[in-house]
């Protein structure tokens, strides 16, 4: 079963520049992910410092890869100190028909 979620994040002001350069430089990483099917980053249209990125991977197992990738903690590392969050909010979700 395929393994859905929405991480959600707002750049702190006066970060959004870095915040954008380093979620785009991730996402091409994670795209690059075996397991990755989606990894679509988005903004607010009405609060563009707010990140909303849906993610899907093809199963847990491939989840549980993303999670220990190499690039993932210092992804985590460098965007924690830039965001309002204590970290990236995930919802996880599942179809809903």
């Amino acid at each position: 079963m395929k393994k859905t979620l929405l991480a959600e994040f707002t750049a702190k002001p006066g970060c959004e520049e870095q915040v954008a350069a380093l979620v785009a430089d991730f996402a091409l990483l994670v795209r690059a992910e075996p397991g990755n099917l989606a990894f679509d980053v988005y903004t607010r249209v009405s609060e563009p410092r707010a990140y909303w990125i849906f993610e899907e991977y093809l199963d847990e197992t491939a989840f549980a890869a993303h999670l220990a990738a190499p690039h993932g903690a210092p992804f985590n590392a460098r965007l924690v100190p830039m965001i309002e969050e204590d970290a990236s909010v995930l919802t996880f979700l599942n179809p809903a028909n």
